[in-house]
């Protein structure tokens, strides 16, 4: 068996506007609040580091109305990671909340699908409900990470080490990808957006923002497959995974939560 790995759920910023109706396709019959929390997550192994994501900065939080908390970076210090030694960050995905701070990782490879840079490059940009979610300027930054070659492009599942690969399902995005991880609680899936919330998956009622609502669901399934059990997939942007998960340390409450570790049972 691999080396298990710990899981940290860095959250940087929350959306507390957010409405249950704009969660589901079709809305939802309860609307009510239903706040969405922006996270990047961090895996550490017995000898290698990988973060999950790069979150955005406070200038995208204000142009976007977002409640911003702290720097992804100043996250993953909290957690003995300093983001100026990573050399792996996996990307789910290119939407603007996902791989912001362009300039937060000057030593590391992303990991990427082909098919999400073929879409967030291509025809699908010229339509503004598609493009919207994704930013010009940091779109062009992965594009030099290209050209300086520090760009892993993958088409599918891939091992990127032993006890983590990457799963690409599609859905949310052309090419968006899950994480599976081996920890001491078996094998998680790091989720991302292929379910913003425990929610999505569970009752097979898919996030508005889709390229395929078909790949969507079928997602879920295969998240199912690769985790150990349901309570090991983690959605990306429900705020229960901060009260479902306990902080490794009090004074990092509200900030991170170790995922590895057996959920609060209430």
């Amino acid at each position: 068996m691999p080396q298990p790995y710990e899981i940290y759920a860095v959250r940087y910023a929350r959306h507390s506007a957010r409405r249950a109706s704009e969660n589901f396709i079709g809305g939802d019959e309860h609307d009510g609040p239903m706040p969405l929390d922006y996270f990047v997550w961090a895996l550490k192994g017995p000898e290698r580091t990988f973060v999950i994501d790069s979150g955005f900065d406070a200038a995208a939080a204000q142009a976007r109305g977002r409640e911003f908390m702290r720097c992804p970076g100043e996250g993953l210090r909290m957690i003995g990671i300093d983001p100026a030694q990573v050399r792996d960050v996996i990307v789910t995905h290119m939407h603007y909340d996902h791989i912001g701070n362009p300039s937060l990782f000057p030593q590391a490879s992303y990991h990427l699908q082909d098919a999400e840079m073929q879409y967030c490059t291509g025809r699908c940009m010229c339509h503004s409900v598609v493009s919207g979610v994704y930013d010009i300027e940091t779109v062009t930054a992965m594009v030099r990470k290209v050209y300086q070659r520090r760009v892993q492009f993958y088409d599918g599942a891939a091992e990127l080490t032993s006890g983590v690969s990457i799963h690409r399902l599609g859905g949310h995005t052309r090419g968006l990808q899950v994480v599976r991880v081996f920890t001491r609680r078996g094998w998680m899936v790091l989720a991302s957006d292929a379910s913003h919330l425990y929610a999505n998956m569970q009752q097979s009622r898919p996030f508005p923002v889709v390229d395929s609502v078909a790949d969507m669901l079928e997602g879920y399934q295969t998240m199912r497959r690769l985790a150990d059990a349901p309570d090991n997939i983690i959605p990306g942007h429900d705020p229960l995974v901060m009260t479902q998960y306990e902080s490794p340390r009090p004074e990092l409450s509200g900030a991170v939560v170790r995922l590895d570790a057996d959920p609060i049972r209430r």
